[in-house]
């Protein structure tokens, strides 16, 4: 077969332009921090990709949810606190005004203080956070209802259940029924007695009583809650780093390895156009110069 300088030429060209094309592929690279550009510069690495990054969304959904859920748990667990010690301090005075000492100014000064303490437990109760009410289960869009008057409370005892991780679902929420549903109405048999004498006194304390242990009994379960929520927190945390290392492995380049591919290639780039100059021979036009 007959070389002809044609095909000696149009080698070289082709060589050149394929040397191009790695050295563009490269600042490509570089420039984006990324292997591929495209889904077609490699399949196998945008499909692999495609699944890492769902993986990676997923998992930071599952985070934001934790935080929710996190932050429904604090502020119930807060307001339970303050409803603790108003509750304290109503047994306090349920105990002082049950000593048959009290003049009837004293008792009067009580039962202010105690109507006080029942306007602020009503506050607790619609305590909302967010725009959310989070004591009324789902109806987070309206407060739980109170009746200062009869002593009644009325709440959607649903719960706020809320997917932390694949499968597994945490109660964000407490049941307010069981926290306030009898507190309310405790605390006026607590005003009524005040006004016929220390004797019938005695006999709210340990209604009081039951509805501290209610608030306390609620608190150890959202505890018991908010303890396993931190063990998924953990977890979550360690399966982002797991998911974000495999498609960061996956796409990202490895700077220091591009960038000495690159300089190889612009010397075998620079030899080529060294090589392909002694190939192209001076055409007849030069000699007849």
């Amino acid at each position: 077969m007959r070389i002809t300088q044609g095909m000696l030429s149009n080698n070289m060209l082709r060589n050149l332009s394929s040397s191009y094309n790695k050295m563009g592929n490269l600042m490509d690279q570089l420039n984006t921090g990324k292997k591929i550009t495209r889904p077609s510069d490699d399949p196998v690495i945008a499909m692999k990709g495609i699944n890492y990054r769902n993986r990676v969304i997923e998992v930071e959904q599952f985070e934001r949810n934790t935080i929710e859920v996190n932050n429904w748990m604090d502020n119930s667990d807060a307001a339970l606190d303050k409803a603790t010690k108003a509750m304290q301090r109503l047994r306090e005075l349920a105990v002082k005004a049950s000593n048959g000492t009290n003049e009837s100014q004293e008792l009067e000064s009580i039962r202010s203080e105690v109507s006080q303490l029942k306007e602020h437990l009503r506050d607790i109760a619609q305590t909302e956070v967010n725009g959310k009410y989070i004591f009324n289960g789902t109806k987070t869009d309206q407060p739980p209802t109170v009746n200062l008057e009869n002593g009644t409370f009325t709440a959607d005892s649903s719960s706020v259940d809320i997917e932390v991780a694949k499968g597994i679902k945490l109660k964000a929420n407490v049941n307010a029924e069981e926290v306030f549903g009898d507190i309310f109405q405790s605390v006026n048999d607590f005003e009524e007695a005040l006004s016929k004498g220390s004797d019938t006194v005695s006999e709210s304390i340990s209604n009081i009583d039951e509805g501290i242990n209610k608030i306390i009994n609620s608190r150890a379960d959202l505890g018991a809650r908010m303890n396993r929520l931190e063990l998924v927190e953990n977890r979550l945390s360690e399966q982002n780093i797991i998911a974000t290392k495999a498609m960061s492995d996956n796409e990202d380049i490895d700077y220091e390895k591009a960038i000495t591919e690159l300089i190889t290639q612009e010397s075998i780039h620079r030899a080529a156009l060294s090589t392909g100059s002694r190939i192209i021979q001076p055409s007849l036009v030069d000699f007849l110069r």
